[in-house]
């Protein structure tokens, strides 16, 4: 087991209760894909031959753990610019996806390509939040909506999770938006995308499920329907709810102890009662609140006074945030929803772990997942104050450097 010492960094460790968890000329060992000690540089433990050490000198740069981007449709074909123009031109993101447009639209182009072109576009946005310091990222199906379609979105998932130097959580989003083939036939579509499951979940192809609950999307007795699918496999839930109105999502997902509820912007106090009760993440997507210029926001302030935890995520999808920037996402969430830089940085990495239900990552500590980045710059709110940089100097993950 390969033994590493990486040191002569300030460590941003979020473990503890001290703002940042700053360790200042600090020194990380690894062994294998764990971290095995950390504490200042002076404080370094013998290393006792005969294992060998490869020692890396960081030059005093800024350690953060590896980000983590806990929600993502990051497999589909097709672009949606003209709905951009449409949107600019007054047209609501509602009336587009009942037009026909919104997910529809990428659904039938998804539908018309090839895996190897899905795997070649779903490559090359990953590498681009890797290169934004991401080591954990979550991707959804529900670009598909049939079963053979939503088994190749989640099969390119898992492959990219081998192929590259990252790891990928997979979430089953059949639920995401009825398909024309289906229509006036919601209830019918529920019972298929819930026998859908039980096969991709025998293949090994789901980690979550989730589903879209608004008015655009699915009832709340549909999504109950959907979660109850779930849990007979003993699947976690996510959902997506309170986008553009307040379904009672949120109360219904925490009732079966969803890992998160998402978007959020139109959630009201007994659903921020029974997120707190539930222990469900907050997941807040600034890029889609910016993206469609919505003007409610989540209510940060009452989530943060009910200890409700809080992630930051890219939502990275052709129609309502087609950012490749998890650190942008962290200045909009301070810029845009109020959050403080600390927030936004623990929303991308430990509250984001804890939204993905992976409790060995998200903080620097002795026995985790040795997942950091390594970024250039002297403070870690330096990651929210500034945009539109690219920091990111190296990145470990698994306890691996990526080349």
């Amino acid at each position: 087991m390969t033994r590493q010492l990486w040191r002569h960094a300030t460590l941003a460790t979020l473990d503890g209760a001290a703002p940042w968890g700053l360790v200042d000329d600090g020194a990380i060992i690894t062994e294998g894909s764990c971290i095995a000690w950390l504490g200042k540089d002076s404080a370094l433990p013998a290393v006792a031959p005969p294992q060998p050490v490869i020692e890396h000198d960081l030059g005093g740069a800024l350690v953060t753990p590896g980000l983590i981007d806990c929600h993502t449709h990051l497999v589909y074909a097709g672009s949606r610019w003209r709905e951009f123009e449409q949107r600019l031109q007054g047209a609501s993101y509602e009336e587009i996806a009942r037009a026909g447009g919104g997910i529809r639209a990428t659904v039938a182009a998804t539908r018309a390509a090839s895996d190897e072109a899905l795997l070649a576009a779903a490559r090359q946005r990953a590498c681009a939040l890797m290169a934004d310091g991401v080591t954990t990222l979550e991707i959804k199906s529900g670009y598909g909506l049939t079963g053979s379609d939503e088994a190749r979105l989640l099969r390119v998932a898992r492959r990219l999770g081998r192929e590259l130097a990252l790891e990928v959580c997979t979430t089953y989003l059949a639920a995401h938006a009825l398909p024309p083939e289906y229509e006036g036939r919601a209830d019918a579509y529920i019972d298929a995308a819930c026998a859908w499951l039980v096969d991709l979940h025998r293949e090994g192809l789901v980690d979550a499920v989730d589903a879209f609950c608004d008015r655009i999307g699915f009832t709340p007795a549909q999504t109950r329907r959907m979660f109850a699918a779930a849990a007979a496999l003993g699947l976690p839930v996510r959902l997506h709810a309170e986008q553009f109105s307040d379904q009672g999502g949120a109360a219904l997902a925490a009732s079966f102890g969803a890992l998160s509820c998402d978007h959020l912007e139109h959630l009201g106090a007994a659903g921020v009662a029974a997120l707190a009760r539930a222990g469900t993440v907050a997941v807040l997507l600034p890029g889609a609140f910016y993206f469609l210029g919505e003007t409610q926001r989540p209510p940060v302030a009452a989530l943060r006074a009910a200890g409700v935890p809080i992630a930051i995520a890219t939502d990275h999808n052709p129609g309502s945030s087609p950012t490749l920037s998890l650190v942008l996402m962290l200045n909009m969430a301070c810029t845009l929803l109020g959050l403080t830089p600390e927030e936004a940085l623990r929303g991308a990495t430990m509250n984001a772990a804890r939204a993905l239900g992976q409790g060995d990552r998200g903080r620097l500590a002795a026995g985790l997942r040795a997942d950091f980045a390594v970024w250039d710059l002297e403070h870690p709110a330096e990651l929210a104050c500034r945009f539109g940089h690219r920091p990111c100097r190296r990145v470990v993950c698994g306890g691996r450097e990526r080349p």
